[in-house]
């Protein structure tokens, strides 16, 4: 093999070409968070002949000039694609790959650069669309923790700190609760220019509407546990290209290095070989055309096609008490504490369902609908899905949280979606749902005026009545034996 460093555009690349004379495919990768990182896996590209490219993107890491998030890369991607094509070790043809920030840049080459400096093939893994994508909710709720910990480890800075946010959560462990949000650069000590302008941004779904216009193959990749399980499903089935492939698993945003609870050894998968045999198929348009793929039935170490979902069920659950409750944001219900308060005041809605009398497979989107009373002009209407096994344990299973604006005291018909399930629940496995006016800190407060939850200074609490009559839990019931598949010949058919 041989390896070399230039500058494409002035921006830090680093080229790593397999042994013999070539020429060959390759692939491009473009990542905020240094190129070095990625020696390993620009090796498994050379050793199975690929000529990986790997670059800082703009203001990061070796790379010079201004970092701003989403806003060079189809430009700067574009310049590094016509270098490689110009070079003799190329034969033309590329691969633009990358995981969460990486995956944007590869996919708005596919979707935005001119047409003679598209990619022939994207891998997009746990895929960050956009500013308002991981920004917001698609209700419109701020997804503040996540974004906080990404704004405070690499936003407006050439390097990245990992810990930042978890060492300033050390030592104030009320970090994100002070007021106004905006502040927080100067209780985390830096500067964060960007940071304030972050939340203006409400234009979600740009690169799904230009997906179904895609020209090239594309294989997306997710996690049932990550924060963009949803835009990675959108983005496969918006695809237009001649062929789309989904991999989901039950892993975090990191993936197979981030296995959830319900993870089992068939879901211990070699995605670096999955994605070189995907590509070499890609490239020599060997794949049957059409949306397949497969995803892993959480709980059941199973694989099923990715087009299997469950049939929409609504399931009642009797309620335990918190009818009436109070939201205040002062004492807000903890997104990272699945325990419930077992005196004082009701600060949720809590129902519960009988034992589940067999195993029930959940394959698909989840949601709850309530008829509600807040007695504030806006209100977030948060719903938490938890897994109750006979053993006693809680395992979070979904949650959801929209946004709501209504006069005071009128009632309102609702509907929380939940996301998205791929579990098998066991035998006696109970149900508990609550529903709750905020789900702190992965999203910010409302504040109850009617006021920005990111600028506000005053929070008011909020009184709230459900009718617990109203109260349908929509499941994707399997209604007859999964048929189980491999992964591999889901991806490579």
């Amino acid at each position: 093999m041989t390896a070399f460093s230039t500058a494409v555009g002035e921006l830090a690349t680093d080229v790593l070409l397999p042994a013999g004379d070539g020429p060959f495919p390759a692939v491009l990768l473009r990542t905020p968070y240094d190129r070095t990182r990625h020696e390993a896996e620009a090796h498994g590209w050379a050793r199975r002949g690929f000529a990986a490219v790997v670059q800082d993107v703009r203001g990061r890491f070796a790379s010079p000039g201004e970092w701003r998030p989403y806003a060079h890369e189809t430009a700067d991607g574009t310049a590094a694609v016509r270098w490689i094509r110009r070079q003799p070790w190329s034969d033309g043809r590329l691969v633009t790959a990358g995981a969460s920030y990486a995956a944007h840049c590869a996919l708005v080459l596919a979707l935005d650069a001119p047409r003679d400096t598209r990619p022939d093939a994207v891998i997009a893994a746990v895929p960050a669309l956009g500013l308002a994508e991981t920004a917001r909710e698609a209700s419109g709720v701020e997804r503040l923790l996540a974004r906080a910990g990404w704004w405070a480890a690499h936003g407006d800075r050439r390097d990245s700190d990992e810990s930042a946010l978890n060492r300033a959560l050390a030592e104030d462990p009320g970090l994100l609760a002070h007021m106004p949000l905006t502040a927080l650069p100067e209780r985390l000590g830096r500067a964060l220019p960007s940071w304030a302008g972050l939340w203006g941004h409400h234009d979600r779904g740009r690169l799904v509407a230009r997906a179904a216009h895609a020209g090239t193959p594309l294989l997306a990749v997710g996690g049932h546990h990550d924060h963009f399980t949803d835009e990675t499903v959108a983005l496969w089935r918006a695809w237009g290209g001649p062929s789309a492939r989904l991999l989901l698993g039950p892993w975090g945003h990191a993936l197979i290095s981030a296995p959830g609870p319900d993870a089992g050894p068939a879901h211990r998968l070699n995605l670096g070989e999955l994605y070189v045999r995907w590509a070499r198929r890609a490239l020599t348009g060997a794949l049957a055309p059409g949306r397949h793929g497969a995803l892993a039935l959480g709980g059941a170490g199973l694989w099923l096609p990715a087009n299997a979902e469950g049939e929409p069920r609504a399931h009642c659950a009797r309620l335990l008490h918190g009818s009436a409750f109070t939201a205040d944001p002062a004492r807000p219900v903890r997104s990272d504490d699945l325990t419930v308060p077992a005196d004082g005041p009701p600060d949720r809605c809590l129902l519960v369902t009988p034992p589940l009398p067999r195993p029930l497979d959940l394959v698909g989107p989840v949601s709850v609908r309530l008829r509600a009373t807040a007695h504030t002009p806006s209100a977030d209407w948060a719903a938490r899905l938890v897994a109750l096994p006979p053993e006693g344990t809680a395992e979070r299973l979904a949650a959801g949280i929209v946004r709501r604006a209504e006069p005071a005291g009128r009632a309102a018909s609702i509907t929380v979606g939940l996301g998205r399930l791929a579990h098998r629940l066991r035998a006696g496995t109970r149900l508990r749902l609550e529903i709750a006016g905020h789900h702190f800190p992965a999203h910010a407060r409302n504040p109850h005026t009617g006021d920005d939850p990111m600028t506000v200074e005053r929070l008011l609490a909020s009184r709230r009545e459900v009718d617990p009559d109203s109260v349908v839990l929509n499941l994707p019931v399997l209604t007859s034996r999964p048929t189980p598949t491999d992964p591999a010949e889901e991806i490579l058919r």
